[in-house]
């Protein structure tokens, strides 16, 4: 419907309003509806849907709602129909009292645009309240003399209905001493008086009892009554006159209860008890007895309950004064109160979005609210700030209502709760001030990738690592929260060698540790480049990048491999050529290795470990280099084999062994030649050659053994003699005999001799090892040493000289055993192995044989043949105390051996130095080497 223009008379479209259901709107575009009071709940008041251009089912889809300041929601929206109704019973005269029109004003919001709608509703009045008396029984007194035409006002009856629905009549009950005037004050109150027709006779009639009727002029009309009891009294012809037609009084909203406020005060010329005046309250609420008390006899008046100016600014009331007679007067007593800054301004929040999310875009309303104080004037201006280092700004709407919006860009990660102090402060003095706080979430978008702390990493792990091991823990950070920051690890799909990467390694999505699919191998793979993925949860997912560089390292798990001389795959094998001309340092072969490992695992050093002929090559450490390690003498053996060893440096190291052959011959003819005349017969010699070292074995141990038994013969018997000569001489009291045995006036220590036989079962020929038997006994003549005085214990070879007055008794000397260089060899000077085992070969048995026999053969005849002096077995000048190598003569020069095609000669020409018959020019240097 078309707007109501404001002012005129509207009742009549109000009442149209009513009876068709409509809405009306007026002044500046707020929406007016009406409705009357005492109405059921429920009751419809309007289409509120059909006026904001909405369909019902739109209201709760954008949040359409009621909001009000404060005070009892009167109204509801019907979320079905769309309609604006009831909240329950209406009454207008408990809202608006005695106002000529009633409006209920509240706002409409719309959430979703955060809108507001100013609504009106007008309480349309029903008679509902009957006209009531202050009191049921009016008391009147009226003096005998008094002359008919005189008023005597009444109390009036009070309606809160309105208009038509209000007082609009009084009627008296038909007596013929009274009738009753109706006067109208300013503001249309209607006041009762009682009119004196004919003069009252207190003889005739002492008491007058009256009917009041006060009627209203509802549809139908209600009404109530009052009692009239006149009593004629004597005459007093003077009433009681107030000091001022009008009190007023303006007070202060916080007077303490209690406080008088004004006195009313009112003269009776006449005397005693006709001049006697008591005061009370003539047109007063129900309400004002509650707050003001009337004192009736001193006619002070004060407050019963505390004054408050937002309930009541202003009380108006008539006091009364009265004589004894019972002659009154009125007067108006009118109290103003005054406003007091008592109240602290209230903010109520009327929309709130306790949560936005931090892409929020500028100007967002987040908040709506509605600011008051019940003070009036500037105690109750109110404002209303918030702190200035907040995103957010403050912005007024209608009326009092303000907007909270945002100014700036929210960030979760840096700030995710917002504690927004409303401060609110009004105008008076002193100014009050309340606060609010709001709590502000910050709701996590997902506008932060995962993050890695480095951009790339390096790896390393071992080879021969065993499948499933973990290699490395991969960690982001999210700075987001919940989904968004829930990140999952993955690997870019690549190829490594052909194959793609996840078979190489692997990755728990959620941890991100990585893992081995496969034992790597560093000969085959040494570095993989991964690159590690990192998503989170959000939407849409965000995800960062990360580099990783796994190094595999080098595991000692690949032996050497030699290149050469490389195996033969023909079952042949291989020769090296060797000069016997060839100088020492002659450079025959070299063996070429490689180890596929690297660093110290891959260096390699080389070792001959084992050589048909000790001392005769040598191999370089580091270069494999096999070289003769002195010159070719004639009886070395054509075909010398040499085990070579190479060996890297890693923990454990791993080895490689090859066998080289090398063949000691001028040119290759040769080598046929001789090796043709060196193969073993299939006849039953090899095996003859056997059995005669065996025997020639046995023999030499049965002479040795008897030889043993000589001496111990010869030891005990000069035990004997000893003990006859100790109690006359007693010099060798001190030694024990049992250390010496005596033959010829010859002593010598007896220690131990040891043999070995070593038969090898793989081998045509059988070898024979006889360590050197430890001839430490002395033979000393005990002629050349009867002149000392001390008892020789020295186990050096010493010579007794007869210049020398004594031998300096010395303790035993345990080195007078032969070193590896001074022990006896195929050349006189060999370079063996450090462990105090002979070589193992047939010219080394050779030669123990012949040193065995040649010794005993001498102690057998006492000849002089070994060239020593008379009781010294020719061993004093030979193996005196500078005995060295190079007096050990060659005893397998003077003894055969069968089997053996060695030349043979006397062994005193090789004392002589000089070369056998049929030698070579090699045999002199081969004496100075073993000199040497």
């Amino acid at each position: 419907m078309a707007a109501q223009p404001r002012g005129g008379d509207y009742r009549g479209f109000v009442l149209l309003s009513i009876l068709l259901g409509t809405p009306w709107e007026a002044w500046a575009g707020r929406i007016l509806y009406s409705v009357s009071e005492e109405t059921d709940k429920g009751s419809f008041v309007g289409d509120i849907a059909k006026d904001l251009g909405l369909e019902p089912r739109e209201l709760a889809e954008r949040g359409v709602r009621i909001i009000s300041r404060g005070r009892t929601q009167l109204f509801a929206l019907n979320q079905r129909s769309g309609s604006l109704v009831t909240a329950g019973r209406i009454d207008r005269e408990e809202i608006c009292a005695q106002s000529a029109r009633c409006l209920v004003n509240f706002n409409i919001l719309m959430e979703d645009k955060m809108n507001l709608y100013p609504i009106d509703v007008e309480i349309i009045d029903i008679n509902d309240n009957v006209p009531r008396f202050l009191t049921e029984e009016i008391n009147v007194k009226i003096m005998e003399n008094t002359a008919p035409g005189v008023r005597f006002p009444l109390s009036e009856a009070g309606d809160p209905d309105v208009g038509t629905n209000s007082l609009q009549s009084y009627q008296l009950s038909p007596n013929r001493h009274f009738s009753l005037a109706v006067q109208s004050g300013d503001d249309g109150t209607k006041y009762p008086e009682l009119v004196l027709e004919r003069v009252l006779d207190r003889e005739e009639e002492r008491v007058h009892h009256l009917v009041l009727t006060a009627s209203d002029g509802g549809d139908p009309p209600r009404s109530s009554t009052a009692h009239i009891q006149v009593t004629v009294v004597d005459v007093n012809d003077h009433t009681p006159v107030f000091s001022l037609p009008q009190y007023q009084v303006t007070v202060p909203e916080n007077v303490p209860v209690g406080t008088r406020l004004l006195t009313v005060h009112a003269i009776d010329l006449d005397e005693g008890v006709n001049g006697e005046v008591t005061y009370s309250f003539r047109k007063i609420t129900p309400k004002l007895p509650q707050m003001f008390h009337l004192n009736s006899l001193t006619g002070e008046i004060s407050t019963l309950e505390g004054l408050d100016y937002e309930e009541t600014a202003f009380y108006e009331m008539e006091v009364q004064a009265q004589d004894g007679p019972g002659s009154l007067t009125k007067a108006k007593v009118l109290i103003t109160v005054l406003d007091v800054n008592d109240n602290a301004p209230e903010v109520t929040m009327t929309s709130l979005s306790s949560s936005i999310p931090e892409d929020t875009p500028l100007g967002t309303v987040i908040a709506l609210f509605y600011l008051q104080d019940r003070d009036s004037g500037k105690n109750g201006e109110v404002t209303c700030t918030i702190p200035e280092n907040l995103p957010f700004k403050l912005e007024k709407s209608i009326d009092n209502y303000y907007r909270l919006v945002t100014t700036k860009n929210l960030d979760r990660e840096t700030l995710s709760l917002y504690n927004i102090t409303l401060k609110a402060t009004d105008g008076g003095t002193p100014p009050l001030s309340r606060e609010t706080h709001i709590f502000m979430q910050v709701a996590d978008t997902n506008d932060n990738p995962p993050t890695f702390p480095h951009s790339s990493y390096s790896v390393y792990i071992a080879e021969n690592n065993p499948r499933g091991a973990s290699i490395f823990l991969v960690t982001a950070q999210d700075h987001d929260s919940e989904d968004n920051a829930q990140i999952t690890y993955s690997l870019a799909e690549d190829t490594i060698q052909g194959a793609p990467v996840s078979s190489y390694v692997s990755i728990n999505s959620d941890t991100g540790v990585l893992y081995a699919l496969q034992s790597f191998d560093y000969e085959q793979l040494r570095e993989l480049q991964l690159r590690v993925t990192a998503h989170d949860s959000g939407d849409p997912p965000l995800s960062s990048n990360m580099s990783l560089s796994l190094f595999v390292l080098d595991q000692n798990d690949n032996p050497p491999e030699i290149l050469y001389p490389a195996l033969p795959t023909d079952g042949s094998t291989g020769m090296e050529l060797a000069p016997r001309s060839a100088e020492p340092g002659y450079l025959v072969t070299k063996v070429v290795a490689v180890d596929k490992d690297s660093g110290q695992n891959a260096w390699l050093s080389y070792l001959l470990l084992k050589a048909s002929e000790p001392g005769l090559f040598a191999v370089g450490l580091y270069t494999g280099e096999v070289r003769t390690a002195r010159a070719l003498l004639d009886r070395d053996a054509l075909k010398q084999s040499l085990v070579v060893a190479v060996q890297d440096h890693g923990q454990p190291p791993l080895s490689a062994t090859v066998t080289l052959t090398v063949a000691v011959a001028d040119s290759i003819p040769e080598v046929l030649a001789d090796l043709g005349s060196l193969e073993p017969s299939d006849g039953p010699y090899s095996y003859d050659l056997t059995l005669y070292l065996v025997v020639a074995v046995a023999a030499v141990s049965c002479v040795f053994l008897a030889f043993v038994l000589v001496l111990l013969a010869l030891r005990l018997r000069r035990w004997h003699k000893s003990r006859l000569l100790q109690a006359s001489e007693g010099g060798l009291a001190s030694v024990p005999t049992s250390h010496f045995v005596g033959m010829d006036r010859v002593q010598a220590f007896l220690q131990t001799y040891s043999h070995e036989v070593s038969l090898t079962a793989d081998s045509q020929k059988s070898h024979l090892i006889f360590p050197q038997p430890n001839y430490v006994d002395m033979l000393i003549s005990q002629e050349s040493c009867e002149k000392n005085d001390s008892l020789l214990t020295s186990v050096d070879f010493q010579e007794c000289k007869d210049d020398v007055p004594s031998i300096q008794q010395a303790p035993p000397n345990t080195d007078w055993r032969f070193s590896q260089a001074q022990r006896p060899g195929t050349s006189g000077s060999q370079n063996g192995d450090d462990t105090g085992t002979w070589p193992n070969n047939q010219f080394d048995t050779e030669m123990l044989q012949a040193m065995i026999l040649a010794s005993a053969s001498e102690a057998a005849d006492g000849s002089s043949t070994l060239g020593g002096g008379a009781g010294t077995m020719g061993l004093s000048a030979r193996y005196g105390p500078q005995f060295t190598l190079q007096h050990v003569p060659d005893y397998r020069q003077n003894v055969y051996i069968p089997g053996s095609n060695a030349t043979l000669t006397n062994a005193a020409g090789k004392r002589d130095g000089k070369a056998p018959a049929g030698g070579n020019g090699n045999k002199k240097k081969s004496g100075k080497k073993e000199k040497k």
